[in-house]
């Protein structure tokens, strides 16, 4: 495996320090093992930050003084792991990538990214159109999902004036999209609805019209101009993400904001790394990944073996299994940090948000029934009446939903949305299917972390190869994005294998 560039000055070595985290998120998005992603990711930066070199170089032997347009440097990165992940399949290495990447890989859509300017994603090409500062503001803001006092505190920035300035940026990415959407060679029928377009995006209260929806549904094109145009209704992340970056777009999104979210962006948040202030600053030691990724697999093994324990048998035995429930509950209730996109986090197994509240009646029941074996009381089902009373008393008890869903709308917009899917289960699972049904009938168009069929209203959501298994009082998550007209109401009546799932509130 090929070592980490050796920075050659303070700059550098803050850019290590911020970016890497991004890097081996996206990284891992893309590879089939951690090894892998590894692999990919310190290729990718040596590549990204020999980039950065070379135009460093290009730019003082001009004499000009500024320095050329290119993308902010943690998307730069990222394209960088686009790139070295098709080498990578040209090269014959491509069994370590994701089975889905490698097919976008030989498609026209990746070929975008490489092929005449002019036909290159309208966000790439307006990003890339921005003064750096202003699009590393809109980067951090928007797709990292950092809050605003930390971009300002990393970029050098007023905190009172730092929201101000990001709408303003914001304005200034629409005119950059817009100019490069006119200058996009396109037929006449998608030429006569650039003016529409332009308008009906700039206010939020304009309705879409339906000749320009159906268009839409069938342009690429024109659907990216419109998700670009639009910044309300909070598509523009998405828009960016996907634009930029590419496949997996979406789902890097959706870990940054829950890094975000953990308080793990990594890095430290008053160094100005991405427009190159404060050189001259010493860089500030961090905890190793490393050391964090070896306490991430502790404690799965530690819950993985509590999980395995052998229940039953003597009465002591059942004795200490209930005491070791009820520790195992405790744990799960407080399960500590989320650690992002370390190893192989796709199954969202670390987010820990719903499992405590799985957990918290499991260990009301067991302190609410009688001393002694629990098994005593099942064999009074049939010896007399009043054990069928006990009985039937069990069985309410047990036909109590195994799992909890939380269903949250991320981002809305007039004719979209994106939702995540968060489901907690009390038992192990070999595999899952999630199957939900849409009261106003929305349809999902795109899901990431999982496969989907939708029959009418109903969806059913199954697991990707490598999230299939979960443990007992585990996570999984997977996100999509939606389409609604009129009104777009949260999904209801789920089932978790076909066996009904409580909806969290």
């Amino acid at each position: 495996m090929p070592d980490l560039p050796t920075p050659q000055n303070a700059a550098e070595a803050a850019l290590l320090s911020e970016c890497w985290d991004a890097v081996l998120s996206y990284a891992d998005l893309c590879t089939s093992g951690s090894a892998s992603a590894t692999r990919l990711a310190t290729e990718a930066f040596t590549h990204g930050i020999d980039e950065l070199r070379a135009a460093t170089a290009a730019s003082k032997s001009t004499g000009t003084g500024r320095r050329a347009l290119r993308l902010p440097r943690i998307p730069l990165l990222l394209a960088s792991v686009r790139t070295v992940a098709a080498a990578w399949e040209t090269s014959g290495l491509g069994h370590r990538l994701d089975p889905d990447l490698r097919l976008w890989l030989h498609s026209d859509k990746a070929a975008r990214y490489v092929g005449p300017p002019l036909h290159r994603p309208l966000a790439l090409r307006g990003l890339r159109d921005m003064q750096e500062p202003d699009a590393v503001l809109l980067w951090l803001a928007e797709v990292e999902s950092l809050p605003m006092s930390a971009v300002a505190r990393r970029l050098g920035l007023d905190p009172a004036a730092a929201s101000s300035e990001l709408a303003q940026v914001r304005a200034l990415f629409r005119d950059r999209c817009h100019r490069n959407h006119l200058d996009t060679p396109m037929d006449a029928h998608c030429r006569s609805y650039a003016r529409l377009l332009d308008a009906v995006t700039r206010s939020p209260s304009a309705e879409t019209p339906e000749d320009l929806s159906r268009h839409m549904a069938r342009c690429v094109e024109c659907a990216e101009a419109a998700a670009c145009l639009r910044l309300h209704g909070g598509g523009l992340p998405a828009a960016l993400s996907s634009g930029v970056i590419g496949w997996g777009g979406l789902a890097y999104l959706e870990r940054r904001r829950r890094a975000a979210e953990a308080g793990m962006s990594g890095g430290r948040t008053d160094a100005a790394v991405d427009t190159g202030l404060n050189e001259g600053k010493p860089v500030r030691p961090r905890i190793g990944r490393t050391g964090i990724l070896v306490t991430a697999v502790l404690v799965s093994a530690l819950a993985l073996t509590v999980s395995l324990m052998p229940f039953g048998g003597s009465k002591g035995d059942d004795a200490n299994a209930a005491q070791g429930e009820s520790t195992d509950g405790q744990s799960v209730a407080d399960p500590g940090p989320t650690f992002p996109s370390g190893s192989k986090t796709k199954s969202g197994s670390g987010t820990g948000a719903g499992t405590g509240t799985v957990g918290s009646p499991a260990v009301a029941d067991s302190t609410s029934r009688p001393a002694g074996n629990s098994d005593q009381e099942a064999q009074g089902e049939s010896s007399s009446p009043a054990g069928k009373q006990g009985g039937a008393k069990g069985s309410t008890k047990s036909a109590a939903p195994d799992c909890r869903v939380k269903y949250e709308i991320v981002s809305e917009w007039p004719d979209g949305f994106q939702a995540t899917v968060t489901v907690t289960s009390t038992k192990a699972l070999a595999t899952w299917s999630l199957g939900w049904t849409f009261k106003d009938g929305q349809r999902v168009g795109q899901m990431w972390d999982g496969t989907f069929t939708q029959d009418d209203s109903h969806v059913t959501a199954t697991a990707a190869d490598y999230n299939k298994t979960v443990a007992a009082n585990g996570t999984f998550t997977f996100g999509f994005l939606g389409s609604w007209t009129g009104s777009n109401s949260a999904a209801r009546n789920f089932t978790l294998n076909k066996a009904s799932c409580q909806a969290a509130g």
